[in-house]
């Protein structure tokens, strides 16, 4: 229970309220503003009566429990909120360790296929047995051109002679 709480006796039996001088400071302290905020200054205010202090104290209980309510509401969401931001945090760390690691299986393998690279003759060899290629073909071609094969059928000597015939004219 609430220590601030009194019990009096109204009537049908005991009711709880805030006492007296609760109600009427925060009595004077909302006139007091409401007067300033309209212009008027230095007047004076009036303490409530019971049944008014009373009604007063029950307002300003409801609108406490409501905005304790609020409020709780308020730092659970914030807590659950840090709760999840905090896992998902979790997760992009531990997606970045696996990329991580894939990146160093890459590069060990990237290493090894260097290290091939680097076994495996020289581009220079290649261009060395193109040039040697090219020189075989050369004596090839300067030692004659390949016999012809000696069997040629007649309707290709035809064709051959009446090509050379409209060159020569």
């Amino acid at each position: 229970m609430i220590p601030i709480l009194k019990k009096r006796k109204w009537g049908c039996g005991e009711v709880e309220q805030l006492p007296q001088a609760h109600t009427a400071l925060y009595h004077w302290v909302e006139m007091r503003t409401k007067m300033r905020i309209m212009g008027f200054r230095g007047t004076v205010i009036k303490p409530l009566n019971e049944e008014a202090a009373a009604e007063l104290g029950a307002e300003l209980l409801g609108e406490a429990t409501i905005f304790i309510v609020g409020g709780g509401c308020l730092v659970l969401e914030y807590w659950r909120h840090q709760a999840h931001q905090r896992h998902k945090e979790e997760e992009q760390s531990a997606a970045w360790d696996a990329m991580r690691d894939e990146v160093g299986r890459v590069a060990l393998a990237l290493e090894a296929l260097q290290a091939q690279v680097q076994a495996a003759p020289p581009p220079g060899a290649l261009e060395e047995l193109q040039a040697q290629m090219q020189e075989v073909r050369a004596q090839l071609c300067a030692a004659g051109p390949p016999p012809a094969p000696q069997a040629t059928s007649t309707s290709q000597k035809v064709s051959s002679s009446e090509e050379k015939e409209p060159a020569e004219a």
